[in-house]
């Protein structure tokens, strides 16, 4: 039982009710999605205040921007394309193709987070995406060239209308490319804190490519990336449009060889999530117990996930730190651990620090490279608790 990951609250909020929802993922053995059942609509997670501002990962905004130039490059965009985002959070993404002079649109349902892209001079249109706003904005004239979808396909509850936007709205001759975790590395690396309410799918290759076809659409081409734990970039047109390249057909057949299309790996799965968990415990418990004082960075939805999962409070983790200005004052959904601002880490000089968005660790350990000085201790938990080697 979880809350949602990022329904942060203010103190004077913590005596009231708060909703919780199973995390209880399941696999279709007829088409092989892994998903969530949808407790909560989109509406009430995304619609309103939400917390998460892409913008405060400096690497994820360099990935945006060299994924700009190479599209700019490869497809010779300039001032006649049209690039569209979907799910284009504070314009860190779009920014690059506007500062290359080239139209953009954002696609984007959270009102707060549309107004700091807006802020940055990318036009976007708050609104869900999905088949309806898809036909309202092609009577409006937009037929993008490129289409971009970075984790936001896994978010989506009815995944069926939200690709068949793409079918209506993408130009003849356009390209869109999706980025999303993929399921593999979640299974072998027991990512587990990625799941959580946000998330109603969990995406393979395979399923991806079934998705897009029963909408008209292709997968062209695949890249493995190193993105949140390990993602996949997949590049879509319409169907019979462009060749299939190679990759595609190789990571299919890897994704088959490996059992994704059967229920072993999946049962594996849930012993090595209890043990990483146990692990975990174990560690905090034994530095607790030492005296040593043990602080969170970030308060990511993976790691709020992981916090109500593992059951720490602040009984282990004193508080959280986190760049997001959004979240200072407020505390962790459901273990109602503080969040400060990342400077009470200097102020306070914890012995241990347990780095919570663990695919930023390299990022995260050079940001943190100044509490060396006091012998702090570097720790990410996934996919067993590890100490962080300092460079």
């Amino acid at each position: 039982m979880s809350p949602l990951c990022e329904s942060f609250l203010l103190p004077e909020q913590t005596n009231g009710m708060e909703p919780f929802y199973p995390l209880h993922v399941r696999v279709c053995d007829a088409c092989h999605l892994v998903q969530l059942e949808e407790y909560v609509s989109g509406v009430e997670i995304f619609g309103g205040e939400y917390a998460y501002f892409s913008s405060y990962s400096d690497s994820w905004v360099a990935h945006a921007k060299r994924y700009a130039e190479r599209r700019i490059e490869m497809m010779r965009l300039g001032p006649g394309s049209l690039v569209v985002e979907v799910a284009s959070n504070d314009g860190y993404l779009l920014q690059h193709f506007v500062a290359a002079g080239v139209p953009v649109l954002g696609i984007e349902p959270a009102q707060n987070v549309a107004v700091a892209a807006v802020e940055r001079g990318v036009p976007t249109e708050v609104a869900f995406f999905g088949t309806e706003t898809a036909r309202r904005l092609v009577d409006m004239g937009y037929r993008p060239d490129l289409m971009v979808a970075n984790n936001v396909l896994a978010h989506v509850p009815d995944i069926n209308d939200f690709v068949a936007g793409f079918a209506i709205m993408l130009a003849p001759g356009g390209q869109a490319t999706f980025e999303f975790p993929h399921l593999m590395r979640l299974v072998d690396e027991v990512q587990y804190d990625t799941i959580y309410h946000e998330h109603y799918s969990y995406l393979s290759l395979t399923v991806v490519r079934r998705i897009m076809s029963a909408h008209g659409l292709e997968v062209v081409d695949v890249e493995e990336l190193p993105t949140h734990g390990g993602s996949l970039r997949v590049t879509v047109g319409h169907s019979g449009v462009h060749p299939i390249q190679p990759a595609v057909i190789e990571l299919a057949e890897l994704e088959e060889a490996d059992g994704y299309l059967t229920p072993a790996p999946y049962e594996r799965f849930g012993d090595s999530v209890a043990s990483s968990k146990r692990a975990l415990l174990r560690y905090l418990i034994d530095a607790r117990d030492q005296g040593l004082q043990v602080a969170a960075y970030g308060a990511p939805g993976k790691g709020n996930t992981l916090l109500n999962y593992c059951g720490i409070r602040g009984d282990l983790v004193a508080y959280a730190v986190d760049r997001n200005p959004y979240k200072h004052g407020r505390v962790t959904p459901g273990t109602h651990i503080p969040i400060f601002p990342p400077e009470h880490l200097e102020a306070t000089r914890p012995d241990v620090i347990l780095i919570l968005p663990w695919n930023l660790r390299t990022e995260i350990s050079a940001q943190l490279a100044y509490t060396a000085e006091w012998g702090a201790r570097l720790i990410v938990p996934v996919p067993t608790t590890q100490e962080v080697v300092r460079r």
